[in-house]
C-alpha cells in the first residue's frame, strides 16, 4: 500500500503583502481589501534571488530520511501547476537530481491536473513502486516560482506563493498509508474565452465534494471519522463554504497557512501535512483527507484518505 515516508518543507522567510504587488498584479486597492478581508490572504512568499532549482533543494535539504538511501530512490517526480518553468535548455528537475546524488532515477514530471498534481503525483509513484523489488522509493516534489505574471495570480481567487516540498513515498509502509484516492477531470471547463468560468464557479464546490466523498466511501470511512482535512490553500472564503457544504466545523480544515503563504501551486498538501504535524493535529492511525482542485486545460477535483 503506497506510503508517504517523510516530508519537509521550505517556504521562504521573506513575506510580501499582497498590497506591495498589487502594482505588478494589475489589481485595484478594492481587490487587494478584498484579498485580504474577503479571501484571508495577507501576503505571499517571495525568494527573488533563489531559482527553482534553488527552491526545490531548500526542501530536499531538510528530508533527513532521502540522506543514505539514495540509491534506493528509483524515480523522481515534480508536480507542476504550469506546464513551462525555465526557458530551454535549463532543466531544474534535472539539475536537482544530479545535486542530489539522483542521477540513476528516472524523472519527469506531471503538469496536466495542474494544482492538483501533488495528488497525481503520489498515486503515480505507488504506482510506479508495486512493480520495483521491496524497499525502492520515490522522491515527490513540488514547488514553483511566481516568475509570471500568470504564476502570480488567478484572477478574483487567489495569489500564488513561491515555496517547495520534497516527499519521499514507497510502495508500503507502517504510517501515512494511503487508503483512497478519487479524481474526477473536467475537460468541459476548457476554455480560452472564459465562456465557462460562471459554470465552473456554480459546480466548482459540489463537484469537490463529489470527489471527498467518494474517496472516503472507498476508503470505507465517513467524515466523521476525519480527524482533519489538508486543503488547497486557494482562499478562506471557499473552505467556508465548503464547511457548510459538508457539514463539518471550519475547524477541522487547517487553513493556517492561507493568510502567509497564499497557494503554493502543487505543494499546498505537503505544506498543511507538516503544519498538521508540528500541531500535533495528527495521532498514529488517525486519517486525514487532502483535496485540491486544478484549473487549467479544464478543471481536476482530487482527493486522498490517508491513515497517519
Amino acid at each position: 500500500m503506497t506510503a508517504i515516508e517523510a516530508v519537509s518543507v521550505y517556504l521562504p522567510p521573506v513575506r510580501v503583502p499582497i498590497a506591495e504587488l498589487a502594482g505588478q498584479l494589475g489589481i485595484t486597492n478594492i481587490q487587494v481589501r478584498m484579498f485580504n478581508r474577503f479571501y484571508g490572504m495577507k501576503e505571499v512568499g517571495r525568494e527573488r534571488e533563489s531559482s527553482l532549482s534553488d527552491l526545490l533543494l531548500k526542501a530536499a535539504a531538510g528530508l533527513d530520511a532521502l540522506r543514505g538511501n539514495e540509491k534506493d530512490v528509483k524515480f523522481v517526480i515534480h508536480a507542476r501547476t504550469m506546464a513551462v518553468v525555465a526557458p530551454y535548455p535549463i532543466n531544474p528537475l534535472h539539475e536537482v537530481c544530479q545535486a542530489l546524488g539522483l542521477g540513476h532515477a528516472s524523472a519527469f514530471t506531471v503538469t496536466h491536473q495542474s494544482c492538483a498534481g501533488g495528488l497525481l503525483a503520489i498515486d503515480v509513484a505507488g504506482r510506479l513502486l508495486a512493480a520495483e523489488p521491496e524497499g525502492a522509493l520515490a522522491l515527490i516534489l513540488a514547488g514553483e516560482k511566481a516568475f509570471t505574471r500568470e504564476a502570480e495570480f488567478f484572477p478574483d481567487t487567489t495569489v500564488f506563493g513561491e515555496g517547495a516540498s520534497a516527499c519521499l513515498v514507497s510502495a508500503s509502509g507502517a504510517r501515512d498509508r494511503l487508503l483512497a484516492y478519487a479524481t474526477n477531470v473536467r475537460g468541459e471547463f476548457d476554455s480560452a474565452t472564459g465562456e465557462n468560468d460562471a459554470r465552473l464557479q456554480r459546480e466548482y464546490r459540489p463537484s469537490l465534494a463529489e470527489v471527498m466523498h467518494q474517496a472516503l466511501d472507498e476508503a470505507g470511512v465517513t467524515l466523521d471519522d476525519i480527524r482533519v482535512v489538508l486543503p488547497h490553500n486557494v482562499n478562506m472564503v471557499t473552505w467556508q463554504r465548503m464547511c457548510l457544504l459538508l457539514r463539518i466545523p471550519r475547524e477541522r480544515v487547517l487553513l493556517d497557512n492561507v493568510p502567509t503563504s497564499g497557494h503554493v501551486f502543487c505543494a499546498d498538501v505537503f505544506v498543511n501535512y507538516v503544519t498538521a504535524c508540528e500541531r500535533g493535529l495528527l495521532r498514529r492511525g488517525d486519517r486525514y483527507l487532502a483535496a485540491a482542485v486544478g484549473a487549467g486545460g479544464g478543471a481536476t477535483f482530487s482527493a486522498m484518505v490517508f491513515e497517519h
